[in-house]
C-alpha cells in the first residue's frame, strides 16, 4: 500500500506545479514561507499600481461662494419635515395610553414636548376608498364601535383599526394642542401628528379630526371653552 510519491516540481516563478493539473485534487499541502512572501509581495505591488488609463484626476477645491451656497442649503434643510421624520424614527417621543376624560382611551405625554415638533406617526394599512367602505360595514357587523380610518388624500386611507400604533388613541378636541399633517417621504405619503404648542408631562395629546359636515351629528365631548358640540 505504500507508493513512492514523486517529487513536486516547481515552475519558473517558484510556485509548485500540480501533477494532476488541479490544486483541489491534491489535498492540503504546505507552502514555503519564501514562496508565500514572494507571491504576496507581487500581488500587493500589482494592487497598489492602478492602470494608467484609470487614474482619476484630482478636482480643484470648490470656491468659497460654492461652499457658502452648499452650507446654506444644508442648514436650511435641517428644519425640513424629512429630517424631523428621521429624528422621530430614531428617537421616539415617550407616550402612553390610558383612560381619558374625553372619551374611552387617550394618548398622554410622558415627557415635555416643545412646539412644532413631530409627536408620532399615524401608522396603519394604506387602502383605497372601496376597501374602506367594505371594512367599515364589516366592523359594524363585528361589533367594533370605533373605526380608526384616516384619509390621506382622495384615493388613499390609512386604516389603523386592527393594525396600528398608539396614534389611533388620540382623541378629538375643538381646542387641540396638536395637528395632523401629510408629508411625503420617499414618494410615499405619511400622516404625522405635530405639536401646536408646548405640551407638559401627563397632558393628553389631542387634535381636530376635521370630519366633513353631515346630517347625522356625532356629539363632541372635549369639554373645551370653544367646543362646537359635534365632531361633524
Amino acid at each position: 500500500t505504500s507508493f513512492s510519491t514523486p517529487k513536486k516540481k516547481k515552475r519558473d516563478d517558484g510556485m509548485r506545479e500540480h501533477v494532476t493539473g488541479c490544486a483541489r485534487s491534491e489535498g492540503y499541502y504546505k507552502i514555503d514561507k519564501k514562496d508565500k512572501l514572494k507571491y504576496l509581495n507581487n500581488s500587493r505591488a500589482f494592487a497598489e499600481e492602478p492602470p494608467a488609463d484609470t487614474q482619476v484626476r484630482k478636482c480643484p477645491p470648490p470656491r468659497r461662494s460654492e461652499q457658502r451656497r452648499l452650507l446654506s442649503s444644508f442648514t436650511g434643510s435641517c428644519d425640513s419635515d424629512l429630517l424631523k421624520f428621521n429624528q422621530l424614527k430614531f428617537r421616539k417621543k415617550k407616550l402612553k395610553f390610558c383612560k381619558s376624560h374625553i372619551h374611552d382611551w387617550g394618548l398622554f405625554a410622558m415627557e415635555p414636548i416643545a412646539a412644532d415638533e413631530m409627536v408620532i406617526e399615524y401608522v396603519g394599512q394604506n387602502i383605497r376608498q372601496v376597501i374602506a367602505d367594505m371594512r367599515e360595514k364589516r366592523y359594524e357587523d363585528e361589533g367594533i364601535g370605533s373605526s380608526y380610518m384616516f384619509r390621506v388624500d382622495h384615493d388613499t386611507i390609512i386604516d389603523a383599526t386592527k393594525c396600528g400604533n398608539f396614534a389611533r388613541f388620540i382623541n378629538h378636541s375643538c381646542n387641540p394642542n396638536c395637528y395632523a399633517k401629510v408629508i411625503t417621504v420617499e414618494s410615499q405619503k405619511k400622516i404625522v401628528i405635530y405639536s401646536k404648542q408646548h405640551i407638559n408631562v401627563n397632558e393628553e395629546i389631542t387634535y381636530d379630526y376635521k370630519f366633513p359636515i353631515e346630517d347625522v351629528k356625532i356629539p363632541c365631548l372635549c369639554g373645551s371653552e370653544n367646543c362646537r358640540g359635534t365632531l361633524n
